[in-house]
C-alpha cells in the first residue's frame, strides 16, 4: 500500500494553507479532527455516524476537499502489547478501500489510550455523560492527530 506514509514524510507534502485530518475509526462512528494550517494544533471537529462504507468515504473525501486536507492521520488500534488484532486489520482494509477514492496519503498512528485520555479530559472539564458519548470519538481523533502533530514539531 504505497498510499501509507510515515509521519516524517508529511512535512515534505505540506503546502501553505493545507491541513491534516485525524480519524478515529470505530465500528459505529468515525471521530474527525482537523489541524490548523501551521500543523501545530488539532481540533475535534465532529463524530460521523457510520452507514455504508461508500457513503462514509464520500463524506470524508468531500470534507477533506472543503477543508484543504492533504493527508489523513488514522488511529491504529494496536493491542496494549503492540500486537495487531482484528481492529488493526479493519483499519488497514479501510485505508485500502479509501485509496480507490482518493490520492491523498494516510499516516497510521498508534492510538493506544487515546479514547481513555479523551474521556479523562472531558470528565475533568465536567462534561456531562451524554455530551461525552456524543463527542468522545471526535476528541479521541484530536488526541490521535495531536500526537502526530507533536511528533512533527
Amino acid at each position: 500500500m504505497s498510499n501509507i506514509i510515515k509521519i516524517t514524510e508529511v512535512k515534505s507534502l505540506h503546502t501553505r494553507n493545507m491541513r491534516l485530518m485525524g480519524l478515529d475509526l470505530g465500528t459505529k462512528t468515525i471521530g474527525i479532527a482537523i489541524s490548523d494550517v501551521m500543523l501545530t494544533i488539532a481540533t475535534a471537529r465532529e463524530t460521523l455516524q457510520r452507514r455504508k462504507f461508500t457513503l462514509d468515504a464520500e463524506y470524508l473525501v468531500k470534507l477533506a476537499a472543503k477543508e484543504d486536507i492533504f493527508a489523513f492521520v488514522l488511529g491504529l488500534p494496536l493491542n496494549m502489547d503492540g500486537s495487531e488484532g482484528p481492529r488493526v486489520q479493519a483499519t488497514r482494509a479501510f485505508v485500502r478501500s479509501m485509496a480507490n477514492l482518493t490520492d491523498m496519503p494516510f499516516v497510521l498512528w498508534d492510538e493506544r489510550l487515546s479514547t481513555v485520555a479523551a474521556e479523562e479530559v472531558m470528565i475533568a472539564a465536567d462534561v456531562s455523560r451524554k455530551k461525552r458519548s456524543e463527542k468522545i470519538d471526535a476528541v479521541a481523533a484530536a488526541f490521535i492527530l495531536q500526537g502526530a502533530l507533536d511528533r512533527l514539531q
